[in-house]
């Protein structure tokens, strides 16, 4: 019998240490107007986010209704993948669906799954892809160490971040979508004939605390990101592997109560980390779609819907400084090839580029454009290739090309289809990429 014990005493133990191995303790508090780090354990340490995922699928979610892709009353039918997916959820059956709003405030209070998993499909298709559109966002935003491969945050070993990119995901949340931040703040939501309650605990009773997020499995232990107003003062705060909600909770109270006097003053939050042009970044999986960054570049408003540049000029260039001109659409125009590939490429490398001998797929004499920058020649064709095959149309008859540039000793292969024999036609194919929310770089003839 006691050898009973010990077996079973020695599985609970391992048993234990396996789900949370990963669960390592750490918290931030941020200040949001200065961008300084007032207090931290551990803001780098490798955590699962659970729950906290679905800051980011919402984000995205923001992002789409800005660019109009989506509005709050948009359909989202649930498939039978997205149905499956395990509590807590909505439960809708397969064939039924939801609003856009419906869906946010189902994963803001419930964090329904369900909804997560159906947000995705809605506007990448499959969850993988939007995984994947997840982790460019982040890398845009400042978040280097994150990475999705769901929607939800329900357990893989895969899907990690920091409580310094969290904090970094707070600040966006507030910064680019002050208006719809505020359904953090949600308690309950009337669904279909039943109320659904929230259950960010310490939100409810804790003076200027208006979101936002919760999180738990097994692996990442109990989570927790608090957005927090005191006066002008607005601080961010992260909890990563709590050993409990009420713990967690207290921790959170106490890390924003001794540092919060601390924060700064002020009426505009730290800019953004996203850089003022495109970028897009390829993960080593390299086999989906990448997303684009929708910021407006320096020196333009952000409109959604706005319409595309009748003239399209080239701007002249210093060799030192790539020189920002008109986008088309969401996509750069101007300062010739290598200065338009400068920016998509600024995330992964840094400045001065020295070009290696491209792939010879192009033909001189005619346009170009470009939509990625990916860590190997390998990703670049993989992506180009499966973009043309989604796209087809305007792309179908066109080359794929790849062009290596290296950076501070950083190689990055720009992703281009060439033999657009106008620039009406390289246009032509920016529009269809810019609407199934693709970078587009418009760059002239070579001559």
């Amino acid at each position: 019998m006691s050898r009973i014990l010990i077996a079973l005493a020695l599985f609970v133990t391992i048993s234990m240490t396996a789900n949370s191995a990963f669960a390592g303790s750490a918290q931030l508090l941020l200040d949001a107007r200065s961008g300084r780090v007032i207090a931290s354990e551990n803001p780098d340490a490798p955590n699962h986010p659970a729950s906290l995922t679905k800051m980011m699928t919402i984000y995205m979610t923001f992002d789409a209704i800005r660019r109009g892709t989506l509005s709050w009353d948009s359909p989202v039918p649930f498939s039978k993948y997205a149905s499956s997916r395990p509590p807590t959820k909505l439960r809708l059956k397969p064939g039924e669906q939801i609003t856009v709003r419906e869906a946010v405030l189902g994963m803001v209070t419930l964090s329904a799954n369900d909804a997560a998993a159906a947000i995705a499909e809605k506007i990448g298709g499959t969850e993988q892809n939007f995984a994947a559109m997840m982790t460019a966002k982040a890398r845009q935003l400042g978040m280097p160490n994150t990475t999705f491969v769901n929607a939800s945050g329900l357990p893989d070993d895969r899907q990690i971040t920091t409580a310094r990119d969290m904090s970094t995901l707070g600040v966006a949340l507030l910064r680019d979508f002050p208006r719809d931040y505020q359904l953090f703040s949600t308690r309950s939501f009337a669904f279909r004939g039943r109320t659904i309650n929230g259950h960010n605990n310490l939100m409810y009773r804790f003076k200027g605390m208006d979101g936002i997020k919760t999180g738990y499995t097994d692996a990442s232990g109990y989570n927790l990101v608090s957005a927090v107003a005191d006066g002008k003062r607005r601080v961010i705060g992260v909890i990563m592997g709590g050993r409990s909600g009420a713990s967690r909770d207290n921790l959170m109270a106490q890390l924003i109560t001794r540092n919060i006097g601390k924060a700064s003053d002020g009426n505009s939050l730290i800019a953004s980390a996203a850089p003022t042009a495109p970028i897009v970044v390829a993960e080593t999986t390299g086999s989906i779609p990448l997303p684009t960054d929708r910021s407006e570049p320096l020196g333009r408003s952000s409109a959604p819907g706005a319409k595309v540049p009748g003239q399209v000029d080239t701007a002249s260039a210093s060799p030192d400084v790539p020189v920002l001109g008109a986008r088309f659409g969401n996509a750069y125009a101007g300062g010739g090839a290598n200065n338009a590939a400068a920016a998509t490429e600024a995330l992964i490398a840094g400045a001065h580029p020295r070009p290696l001998k491209p792939i010879p797929l192009h033909r001189d004499g005619t346009w170009q454009i470009q939509i990625a920058a990916a860590a190997s020649a390998e990703e670049a064709m993989s992506l180009l290739q499966m973009v043309r095959d989604k796209i087809g149309g305007p792309l179908a008859d066109r080359d794929i090309y790849t062009e290596a540039v290296t950076r501070n000793g950083s190689t990055v292969y720009r992703a281009r289809f060439t033999g657009f024999p106008s620039k009406d036609d390289a246009q032509n194919a920016c529009e269809r990429l810019v609407k199934s929310s693709y970078d587009c770089v418009l760059m002239p003839a070579r001559s």
